[in-house]
């Protein structure tokens, strides 16, 4: 007979030898629970992958519409951060109208405008000031904003503008007759061009001296001219208050920029008022283009166009401080390129041309051309892009387009996987 102690030892032998082969259990039990889990978690992600788009893969893009613009300078021109796009659009057959809108519709803005029959919008911002030119019923012979040259007649004076919250408010020039108000930042400073009181030194110049200048709060402020340059024209603005243009001298009106004017510096002007020569791809500047500086981001990237040697043509660049201009170059079998625009993600949008000058709307990412036109997947109009003129921080981007029958009409370009 087995004493109570010994029969105590083994039962709690028994009992440990049991609860160490349950636990075993209960822990293969859990790992298998775990590796399933894991395995099914792995499966998962696998078919995720599988069906991600890659990081580094083009956008696609739904085209909309945006409505007929008429002859240049109709079109749109530039698209704020939050989708308020503005431009130009024909009213009638002779009378050219600024546009402001948003989510595919644009209104009419030009209407009373500054007493004049024309108007453009060129800039709009976040809180939705949007800048540019209208013809005020002073008489003026200059044709100063090229809407005469344009086949919209224009006998008056034009004015640089804010339009906010539906008045049109005209900004002062420097002692002249005209003026055009081309960009405008978030903090609602002006960047544009006024004519002074001097004859141009061009005694060929259809118009008066006209210097670049910023406006901050409804004061107009001159910029510098590099030296020996007569004139100047700015386009860009960023939120630092940093202005890119060109200066150059006064010409005859060249329908490509709209202005009577020759590029012969790409210029970058610092908030202080002190500037940069960008440089060039070689050329020195001229007809029908030459070195301008048309975008900037607040990254401090700038994009525009610039002659090649001896002049034969022009391609867009980037220009950094840290690497000075870059040739962006252009569409395979194309010959020339402008960038126009560089939103603060890098990515830039322009135009490459072909030998008989057919615009082609391209988007450069990571310094390579893409044709916009290959990258749409829903386009319900059947517009043909020619020109990617502004890209904001969501990617989407505004410009001209042709529909079948050739008619111009303004676009936005929507990304569809981003």
């Amino acid at each position: 007979m087995m004493a109570p102690a010994n029969r105590r030892r083994r039962d709690l032998q028994k009992e440990n030898h049991m609860s160490a082969h349950t636990l075993s259990t209960t822990m293969k039990h859990e790992r298998r629970s775990i590796m399933k889990t894991i395995v099914a978690s792995i499966a998962v992600s696998s078919l995720f992958a599988a069906l991600a788009i890659p990081a580094d893969a083009p956008p696609q893009y739904t085209v909309a519409d945006l409505g007929p613009v008429g002859g240049s300078p109709g079109q749109p021109y530039g698209i704020s951060n939050d989708g308020l796009v503005v431009g130009a659009a024909a009213a009638s057959a002779t009378i050219m109208h600024a546009v402001l809108g948003q989510k595919g519709r644009l209104s009419d803005i030009g209407t009373p405008g500054l007493g004049g029959p024309n108007s453009a919008g060129f800039g709009v911002n976040e809180s939705g000031q949007a800048v540019g030119t209208a013809e005020t019923s002073t008489p003026n012979e200059e044709d100063f904003c090229g809407f005469n040259a344009y086949g919209f007649p224009s006998f008056t004076a034009c004015l640089p503008f804010v339009w906010q919250f539906g008045q049109m408010t005209r900004l002062p020039t420097l002692g002249g007759a005209n003026g055009e108000a081309l960009a405008i930042n978030n903090e609602g400073e002006v960047a544009g061009y006024a004519e002074t009181t001097n004859a141009d030194p061009n005694p060929a110049c259809a118009v008066s001296q006209f210097k670049p200048v910023i406006w901050e709060r409804g004061q107009i402020h001159e910029l510098p001219t590099y030296p020996g340059d007569t004139d100047g024209i700015p386009l860009g603005i960023n939120d630092k208050g940093q202005v890119v243009g060109a200066s150059g001298a006064c010409a005859s009106f060249n329908p490509l920029s709209g202005f009577y004017f020759v590029d012969y510096h790409a210029l970058l002007w610092e908030g202080d008022g002190s500037y940069h020569d960008l440089g060039n791809l070689g050329g020195t500047g001229g007809f029908p283009v030459g070195n301008f500086a048309i975008g900037i981001n607040n990254q401090g990237q700038v994009v525009g166009h610039s002659n090649l040697p001896n002049n034969t043509t022009f391609h867009a660049f980037l220009w950094t401080s840290k690497t000075g201009m870059q040739d962006l170059g252009t569409l395979p079998g194309d010959i020339a390129s402008l960038a126009i625009h560089i939103n603060d993600g890098g990515e830039v949008v322009g135009a490459s041309l072909d030998a008989n000058f057919n615009p082609h709307p391209v988007l450069w990412e990571n310094g390579a051309p893409v044709d916009l036109n290959t990258l749409v997947v829903s386009n319900a109009a059947k517009l043909t892009l020619q020109f990617a003129w502004s890209i904001n921080s969501r990617g989407e981007i505004v410009g001209l387009a042709v529909t079948s029958t050739g008619e111009a009409h303004g676009f936005l370009a929507t990304p569809s996987n981003r």
